[in-house]
């Protein structure tokens, strides 16, 4: 049986949507038609009886950030965050869970120079409190007797009532000049099938998830064609960004969707035409 932390998230929904039932929610609010334990991340621990394998995907962090989602209150960040995964992660070693899986960031490199390899096996090197949090809580997993697997997503996008381009989009379609920029991306439903794929592998340590390099001159491009919009987008950026080197999910069979999937899923992320 899998328990699932985050299940309210963008992030928790695509995995509700694309792991194999049945799927335990745990957190503060139930989730229609799973079954649910409530649980904080500053809380007592959650009952994990019968589960078997734990997806950790909650996060708190101020409102649409994370590189400085910590806001005002760092210590209440460390605390949630940080002490409430080690927390967890003890709670499911003496509950005898087998398999843990962390949802992970790049945000673990986000102190290396730029031009360094990132493979799976380069040493995290983090600038921000929170992909710092994500290191530790990566190396506090590993020391543990089970089987935990750190997956390091870069930026989840994909269709959702708070999805991360709903204020780009906004302000682009209502002709607010865009500043040029360009990031790694994976679609949350290919995040979801890694999770998937790693339910039948008892590999251990952290996994690269990273589908394509997206600038927002080419985003906006494939925004403008749907819509019609008569603004311009950005030029495109000339900030080098290092790609996230993925090896060990390909080996195991996965596929994510590239631009075909990004095609697919911006009529849903669009709430209508462009007005001028």
């Amino acid at each position: 049986m899998i328990a699932l932390t985050g299940a309210s998230g963008l992030l928790g929904r695509f995995l509700l949507d694309g792991l194999p039932g049945p799927v335990i929610t745990l957190g503060r609010r139930p989730v229609a038609g799973h079954a649910h334990r409530p649980w904080d991340l500053t809380g007592p621990p959650p009952d994990l009886t019968g589960v078997t394998t734990l997806i950790h995907a909650a996060f708190s962090h101020v409102p649409g950030r994370y590189r400085g989602g910590e806001g005002d209150d760092p210590t209440g960040f460390l605390n949630a965050n940080l002490d409430g995964s080690r927390r967890l992660f003890d709670t499911a070693a003496r509950a005898g869970v087998r398999r843990v899986q962390f949802l992970s960031s790049r945000a673990v490199f986000d102190g290396c120079p730029a031009g360094h390899p990132l493979t799976e096996d380069t040493r995290p090197d983090a600038a921000s409190l929170y992909g710092q949090v994500k290191a530790q809580a990566e190396t506090y997993l590993s020391a543990l007797p089970l089987t935990g697997q750190s997956l390091r997503a870069t930026g989840v996008y994909g269709p959702g009532p708070t999805h991360k381009w709903q204020g780009l989009f906004a302000d682009y379609l209502s002709g607010t000049p865009i500043a040029p920029r360009r990031g790694t991306e994976v679609h949350g439903a290919d995040l979801a099938q890694a999770c998937r794929l790693l339910l039948g592998s008892d590999q251990t340590g952290a996994f690269h998830l990273s589908d394509m390099l997206l600038d927002r001159h080419d985003l906006l491009t494939e925004v403008q064609t749907l819509t019609e919009c008569p603004y311009a987008p950005p030029p495109p950026s000339d900030r080098p960004v290092d790609a996230l080197i993925c090896t060990r999910l390909p080996a195991l069979g996965w596929r994510p969707g590239g631009m075909d999937r990004l095609r697919a899923s911006l009529p849903e992320m669009l709430t209508g035409p462009c007005r001028s």
